[in-house]
């Protein structure tokens, strides 16, 4: 909890893309959404630094040309995602960085859009290479069917995409189909919650990679070993892709 003489204060908030008439159009759940949104995204990329006591009450609903219920209601969204806590007579602040829910999927959305994308991104292969791997390997043990239909389905989906949209959408699928083919209940709601994450990383490499052909067979190398029920080629294929996305990476940077 900040104290009030060494908390860091900011002045007044920028303008922001809630409009009063647009506030006017829409329901109550989706203006305060729209607020914690637009909020959340600038605490994640550094407007509001850990420590800041923000505006109070009163000055957002004047600044967004909201009411002070959605204000609240934005707050207290924040407050659930750890970003934020509060206390009377003091008022709201951000939290320190480790305690903000990075597994939420707004704040994962938030973190991927900030201006330090590179560590987010270094930080979702740091899972990826701990979960991935393994995960293929009992899914290749462990897949029904039904499964080994919805993993080949994404993968040639994959390489049929007309455009990244398509094809990023299609390359989430093919993970986390796996997830949920390995057997494990916990890995399903994990997966879930880091398909954010996944998304904003499978834009940038598809846009970064000048090879879609051996990204594609790298895909189609993990398909067939889980089809063919191959645990430790399986396990060594994701190895290889995830060794080629973090070339990928690393060759951004230069």
């Amino acid at each position: 909890m900040p104290r009030e003489k060494s908390a860091k204060r900011l002045a007044e908030p920028a303008a922001v893309v809630i409009r009063g008439s647009e506030a006017t159009r829409i329901s109550g759940l989706s203006v305060h959404a729209s607020l914690a949104g637009e909020i959340g995204l600038r605490i994640v990329r550094g407007d509001y630094p850990p420590g800041t006591i923000l505006p109070n009450e009163a000055k957002w609903s004047q600044t967004f040309n909201v009411s002070r219920s959605a204000v609240r209601e934005a707050i207290k969204m924040l407050m659930a995602k750890s970003l934020l806590a509060s206390r009377p007579k003091i008022g709201s602040w951000v939290e320190p960085k480790e305690r903000w829910n990075l597994l939420d999927r707004d704040v994962l959305a938030w973190y991927a859009t900030s201006p330090d994308r590179e560590v987010f991104l270094r930080t979702v292969q740091e899972f990826r290479h701990i979960i991935e791997p393994e995960a293929a390997a009992f899914a290749a043990m462990r897949r029904s069917d039904e499964q080994m239909v919805e993993i080949s389905q994404a993968c040639r989906e994959m390489g049929e995409a007309a455009h990244i949209q398509e094809r990023t959408r299609a390359d989430t699928r093919f993970h986390l189909a796996i997830l949920r083919a390995s057997g494990n209940e916990l890995l399903v709601p994990l997966g879930v919650l880091i398909e954010s994450a996944l998304d904003h990383l499978f834009v940038f490499v598809t846009r970064e990679h000048s090879d879609q052909r051996r990204a594609q067979s790298l895909h189609e190398a993990i398909e067939r070993n889980i089809r063919l029920r191959r645990p430790a080629a399986a396990r060594s294929a994701v190895h290889k892709l995830l060794a080629n996305t973090d070339e990928v990476i690393e060759l951004s940077r230069r």
